[in-house]
């Protein structure tokens, strides 16, 4: 066999990294079932799809238009399911490499950097792309009814394979990195779906003030090469997302991400992929990034600043701090204070609440300067309390779900379960240490609508104009309706902490019953997802579809109860022309207190539940790692 292909295949297919991954992986059947619901959701939705979309008798043209839509919803649900389960498979490089003695065996070996780096990453690739492949059968079958040309299918997988193929890299080189450690898998997780809302609400509100390529300025934005799913939609919808003229943009970027969306997408990923593997290389064999900043005792240049040593003894300068009140629960206190021990973590957290307010003040003096109109408004504050809410609920959720797993493997669990502290306490301490923990960001999106809220109540400050939106015409008369509801704030304070407390609950559960951080990660996030859109999709229908007790079912959700305060006529219409505006605002307030109350239930039946069999499970999983 020539050399140069022998170093080729050693750096992929016959790696020893990526055949070791690959030979572990497959005999797992974690991973075979997510394989066979991942092909059987496909085939689901593209049956439904074609089954809605045809009749008994259809001429070629209209079998050609429902081939067309069938291949549109199953390629979005393709990139969506990639981005959604590219951070399971691609997440454990963090977990499982993170520990110090894997790399230090590692190291140890004769492999080269390149050969560590890219064993690592072909390796867990390789189950991503074969789900693209196992689903190439199902869109080559949409072909069949026309309407689907074979350059799109090729265009929407290599969009899907881009994709994941940059968060493969990214997953890599933080764990190479060796700055984070096996929980930080959630962050990373947080940080993709983060990413990919910012980007869909930015190029929305542009879209939305016509800003777009295109003649009405409806078409492609620079977010647009950002952002897989508006790449796909561009493909896909060239008639309502058109791209810029050829030749149309001056500037070889804009010329780039608004006349060749995907093509940027593509090139863009594979370039940052390559740039992230590079700095892996470079790094791996010198102890990852965790080494800049450090002398050479290993002393930190934050340690330094603040003449703090590392393994310095108690009171002689070292690692030393005045005594604090522990409050009541002892386990409330520690959850809370320990989540902000590190520096990293105050300077992110009080970030995020800075930025979010002066956000949010920024919004409200916008408006009150006239550069927003109040549809702009509205549509500016629904983006920015979703995002912030979702960023929250994951936060909430990822901390929940490590809370007791980590101290199974960590052996702290242990050492606990000696003191008198009762399974009560200890459960009802690590909720209420969350909540608290989580009280300062929920400040921000809740603080955006008090602050909104409030600018409405005092009639915008005798904004020019006012603060109201329409004529929107309910039940046949024109209605005036405000910007957004001045209890806004109130309401959703009410309804969202509850659910908060509701995620926190099931991750503890999850957390306690599962033997690692990453399995109760993984479970959290599916069980709350599936609860979270089932209601959701039920109360956003039965709001807008139901007078009186719509806005109660739609209040059941976060997100369809902070839709209806801020867009009123659109979400609650029914319940405004039967029974006018202070009727549909009675509605929703009484479906925030239930929304309060029914999960508040909830989150005691959960807790009963995890304290009768807490002994029992902790018994079964002891001296688990």
């Amino acid at each position: 066999m020539p050399i140069i292909l022998r170093w080729l295949l050693r750096q992929g297919p016959s790696n020893p990294i990526a055949v070791r991954l690959v030979h572990n992986a497959s005999r797992r059947t974690k991973h075979m079932y997510i394989r066979a619901a991942y092909l059987a959701v496909m085939i689901v939705v593209m049956l439904w799809a074609l089954l809605t979309s045809t009749q008994d008798t259809l001429a070629y043209q209209q079998l050609a238009q429902a081939g067309a839509g069938t291949f549109t919803r199953i390629a979005y649900l393709q990139i969506l399911l990639i981005c959604i389960l590219a951070p399971v498979f691609l997440g454990g490089a963090i977990a499982q490499e993170a520990s110090p003695r894997t790399w230090d065996i590692l190291l140890t070996t004769p492999l080269s950097a390149g050969e560590i780096v890219l064993g690592n990453l072909f390796g867990r690739l390789l189950f991503i792309f074969g789900l693209l492949l196992c689903s190439l059968p199902l869109f080559a079958l949409t072909q069949y009814f026309g309407g689907v040309p074979g350059s799109a299918i090729l265009a929407s997988y290599l969009i899907a394979a881009c994709a994941a193929l940059l968060v493969g890299a990214l997953a890599i080189a933080l764990a190479v990195s060796r700055l984070v450690g096996k929980r930080a898998f959630f962050a990373f997780y947080i940080a993709i779906v983060s990413y990919l809302g910012v980007t869909l609400a930015i190029d929305a509100w542009l879209v939305a003030g016509g800003k777009g390529a295109g003649g009405n300025g409806t078409g492609v934005t620079f977010m647009t090469s950002l952002n897989p799913f508006l790449a796909l939609k561009s493909l896909l919808n060239p008639a309502n997302y058109p791209r810029a003229a050829a030749g149309s943009q001056e500037g070889l970027i804009a010329r780039w991400m608004l006349e060749r969306p995907v093509s940027t997408f593509c090139l863009g990923s594979a370039l940052l992929s390559i740039f992230f593997m590079g700095v892996s290389t470079l790094t791996v064999r010198s102890g990852g990034l965790q080494t800049l900043g450090t002398d050479e005792s290993g002393v930190s240049w934050f340690d330094r600043l603040f003449g703090r040593r590392t393994g310095a003894a108690e009171g002689e300068d070292g690692r030393h701090r005045a005594p604090r009140p522990v409050g009541v629960n002892p386990i409330a206190w520690r959850e809370a204070s320990s989540r902000n021990s590190q520096p990293a973590k105050i300077a992110a957290r009080w970030t995020f609440v800075g930025l979010g307010f002066l956000f949010a003040m920024g919004l409200i003096w916008w408006y009150h300067r006239g550069a927003f109109s109040g549809t702009q408004f509205q549509f500016a504050l629904l983006a920015t309390v979703w995002v912030e809410l979702s960023v929250i609920a994951l936060v909430a959720i990822m901390a929940a779900a490590t809370a007791i797993s980590r101290e199974r493997e960590d052996g702290t669990l242990d050492l606990l379960l000696t003191t008198p502290i009762t399974a009560s306490s200890y459960l009802t301490g690590k909720l209420q240490g969350l909540l608290w923990y989580i009280l300062p960001l929920l400040s921000v999106p809740l603080g955006t609508l008090l602050l909104a809220g409030v600018y409405v109540l005092f009639n915008g400050f005798s904004r020019e104009g006012g603060v109201e939106v329409g004529p929107q015409t309910i039940g046949g008369v024109p209605v005036m309706l405000p910007v957004i509801l001045p209890e806004a704030g109130l309401l959703a304070a009410v309804a969202v902490l509850p659910f908060l407390a509701f995620c926190v609950m099931v991750g503890l559960q999850w957390s306690l019953k599962s033997r690692g951080t990453l399995g109760s990660i993984v479970g959290t996030v599916g069980v709350v997802g599936a609860i979270s859109g089932v209601v959701g999709l039920c109360g956003w229908n039965a709001a807008s579809g139901f007078a009186g007790v719509g806005p109660v079912f739609g209040a059941m959700s976060p997100a369809s109860l902070i839709a209806s305060v801020i867009t009123p006529g659109d979400r609650v219409s029914e319940s405004l022309a039967k029974l006018g505006v202070s009727g549909a605002r009675v509605s929703l307030a009484i479906g925030a207190v239930a929304a309060a109350g029914v999960y508040s239930v909830v989150c005691y039946g959960i807790h009963a539940g995890m304290v009768r069999s807490f002994d029992v499970t902790v018994r079964r999983l002891a001296g688990a790692r």
